[in-house]
């Protein structure tokens, strides 16, 4: 991030005011809300191609396709959804009084809060912006965004395509590093969204906590894939492949590591190793499609567990092509038989490298996921509907893949979102519109009530409590 351009932290909390004064001052209709997301996705719909390219300039390479279909595609997508269904969710909803308080009616209204706040991470720096962005405008708020440092030609892509969108007042963009985004967090929001790790998000619960701002964390984690023994080995390796290597493996519901029956293990490496090859082949150095580490700092923590490994005796399998550290470039590897002491198999990893454990028995399975904090996402591989019910009953993660990864979270009628370590809320859909809203409940009481007669001497109205309390 070139410095010249940060935003200084003196300036962030002006901003919030003059963001919370303008929404008091004219709180957004369903008009303008509507009218807000047409020009976003048309405006970012014109830049598609220089949004890639862009986002691969940060990157040092990325495939411009994958940046097409996760940051362009799930955007697009997500401000489809909220357009078609914005209407319904702004109505109020009928709630049930119950018979004891006939002829009262309620209902709940969905009203906006004000000013959110996004701290958006870099590995899918548009789509991880855009998309909560999108949401608390259809919610009927103002945002304050700060984009990721780590991809700072984006980050300065969003301020200008933003700045075309929506007048100063409704949505600002604060750029900077470490120091802006920790003052950002301690900023007295309406709500405040965050995508990141475990650790920073520790830290902005804890900035937040003083104001007491209501969070939505969406976080990361290991998430499992849990390859069970009737599954065809063949077609469980080409949907690894996809969750795993897409965008280099920097996602943070892709699989972290393989539970494998022990007698697959070495098919499934063996499977593993050939749709790299069918993807990739060895020209991992010139492949459009194979996308670099982000920075400098990635590279040496990832490099870091594959030393680790390799110091402690475990079979480090590369299965394609060779690592360049000059240009960032780690080719998808795998390590078998880790322990938990193993490095990678402490921390998210974050990369293309994939740990694989064999196990005896399911609930053998089932316990290793178990022993660990609660996934941001499961991936268990069975054709037997009683196997799956089992591991979901068993289990708790943030969302599941049955026989697939990743595509979850491109279901919009789904929410997304953590649980524990893996984050906490959740957004998309109409969850993120309620997350982002205050559910106002509201009693309308009738001309004419029983709770009138409610008042000492209680001993006037003994038949009506009589009745109520039976």
């Amino acid at each position: 991030m070139d410095t010249r351009t940060d935003t200084p932290s003196t300036a962030l909390q002006p901003t919030l005011d003059r963001l919370r004064a303008a929404w008091q001052a004219r709180k957004p209709d369903y008009a303008q809300r509507r009218g807000d997301l047409l020009r976003l996705r048309a405006a970012l719909k014109r830049r598609l191609d220089a949004m890639a390219r862009t986002i691969a300039d940060d990157f040092g390479h990325r495939s411009l396709d994958e940046s097409r279909i996760a940051d362009g595609m799930a955007t697009l997508n997500e401000i489809d959804h909220l357009l078609k269904h914005l209407r319904r969710w702004m109505k109020p909803r009928r709630a049930a009084v119950g018979w004891r308080f006939w002829p009262a009616r309620a209902q709940v209204r969905p009203v906006p809060l004000g000013v959110v706040g996004v701290i958006a991470p870099w590995n899918y720096p548009v789509n991880l912006a855009l998309i909560p962005l999108a949401t608390a405008i259809a919610a009927g708020n103002h945002v304050f965004l700060k984009p990721s440092e780590h991809t700072p030609r984006t980050s300065a892509f969003l301020r200008e395509l933003l700045a075309e969108v929506f007048p100063a007042d409704r949505v600002a963009v604060a750029l900077g590093g470490a120091e802006v985004g920790a003052a950002f967090a301690a900023l007295p929001f309406d709500h405040l969204l965050f995508t990141g790790s475990t650790a920073v998000g520790r830290k902005v619960m804890a900035a937040a906590a003083p104001h007491l701002t209501p969070l939505t964390l969406e976080l990361g984690g290991k998430s499992p894939v849990l390859l069970c023994d009737d599954y065809p080995v063949e077609k469980a390796a080409a949907r690894i492949a996809t969750g795993k290597w897409f965008n280099c493996g920097q996602t943070c519901i892709a699989p972290d590591y393989v539970l494998v029956p022990a007698g697959k293990r070495d098919a499934l490496v063996a499977a593993l190793r050939r749709e790299v090859q069918a993807r990739y082949g060895d020209a991992f150095d010139n492949h459009a499609d194979y996308t670099r580490i982000v920075n400098e700092g990635q590279y040496a923590r990832l490099q870091g567990y594959l030393d680790d490994a390799s110091q402690r005796g475990l079979a480090v399998v590369t299965l394609a092509g060779h690592a360049d550290p000059a240009q960032r470039l780690l080719p998808p590897t795998l390590v078998l038989e880790p322990g938990d002491d193993a490095r990678i198999m402490q921390d998210e990893i974050f990369g293309p490298l994939l740990p694989i454990r064999s196990y005896a028995t399911l609930d053998d399975a089932i316990a290793c996921i178990n022993a660990r904090e609660r996934p941001l996402a499961l991936y268990p591989f069975s054709r037997e509907r009683a196997t799956i019910e089992h591991i979901l009953h068993a289990t708790v993660a943030g969302g599941v893949s049955v026989n697939d990864t990743l595509f979850h979270n491109a279901i919009t009628s789904l929410p997304f979102g953590g649980v524990g370590a893996s984050g906490m809320g959740a957004y998309h859909s109409q969850t993120g519109f309620d997350a982002m809203s205050k559910l106002l409940p509201v009693l309308w009481q009738a001309r004419n009530t029983g709770g009138d007669l409610l008042k000492p001497p209680y001993s006037k109205a003994k038949w009506l409590i009589d009745l109520i309390v039976r």
